[in-house]
C-alpha cells in the first residue's frame, strides 16, 4: 500500500488468498490489513457456484470487516447463481460486479435486470 501511495497509484487490490471464515488467525490477519490500510472500498469476492458456503463466507466477512459490496465470478455458467441473491439478502450489501468470463474485460458492473433474465431463461 505504501509503495502504491509513493507512486501516486489510485487503486490497490489486496488479494486475501481465500481467507476462510473458519481460520480465525487468518481472519484476524485480514482485519489488521484492513485497519492499517484504511481502504476506501472493500469488496467480498465469491464464486457464484459455491452456494451456501459462499453465503456463510460472506456473512462472516461482513461480521469481521463490514464490506461495501460483493463481486461474484462464474455468473456466466449454466448454474443460476443463487448465491448472489442470498449473499445480498444475508449481508445487506449489493452485488456490484459480475464475472462472466476469464479475461480482465469479463468483470462487468452487475446488472440486476440481466441477472433476473438469465435466471428466467
Amino acid at each position: 500500500v505504501e509503495s502504491a501511495r509513493a507512486r501516486g497509484e489510485d487503486i490497490v487490490i489486496i488479494d486475501t488468498a481465500g481467507r476462510m471464515q473458519n481460520k480465525v488467525n487468518l481472519m484476524e490477519e485480514l482485519r489488521k490489513v484492513h485497519r492499517v490500510s484504511k481502504p476506501h472500498l472493500v469488496l467480498f469476492v465469491a464464486d457464484a457456484l459455491a452456494g451456501n458456503d459462499a453465503v456463510a463466507q460472506a456473512i462472516e466477512f461482513q461480521r469481521m470487516l463490514s464490506f461495501d459490496g460483493a463481486a461474484l465470478c462464474k455468473l456466466d455458467t449454466d448454474a443460476k447463481g443463487g448465491a448472489a441473491l442470498s449473499i445480498a439478502h444475508a449481508t445487506g450489501r449489493p452485488i456490484v460486479l459480475a464475472g462472466v468470463g476469464q479475461g480482465y474485460d469479463d468483470m462487468i458492473p452487475f446488472d440486476p435486470e440481466w441477472f433476473v433474465n438469465s435466471i428466467l431463461e
